[in-house]
This record gives C-alpha cells, structure tokens and sequence, in this order.
C-alpha cells in the first residue's frame, strides 16, 4: 500500500524546501516513510527532518 502525504505534510514540505534552498543547501531526499506517515527530508549531508501528518515537523 503506498501511503500519501496529507495537505499539511505537503505545505510543510513545501515550506521548508524553500527554506533549505534560500539558504544554499541542496534537498538530496524527500520521501514517505511508510511504516509512521512522516515526510523525511535529507537537507545536505546532516539535516534530517521529520514532518507528522499534522504538520508538525521534528530535525
């Protein structure tokens, strides 16, 4: 089953992809963990960032 990320999942993600960039970091990976329905996003080589189906988001 492919899981889909939620309206708030997708302006966060948005949002903090600008962010990144903005400040000159590349965003390598941005994907969907299956298994708890966080956005993962791997900013450069050390930022992770975990976005919950409500929006909220953890580094």
């Amino acid at each position: 089953m492919q899981a889909i990320p939620t309206t708030a999942q997708i302006w966060q993600t948005f949002v903090l992809c600008c962010w990144a960039t903005k400040l000159y970091r590349s965003v390598h990976l941005v994907r969907i963990d299956e298994r708890t329905g966080n956005v993962f996003i791997l900013v450069g080589e050390e930022i992770e960032i975990e976005i919950k189906p409500n929006g909220e988001w953890i580094k």
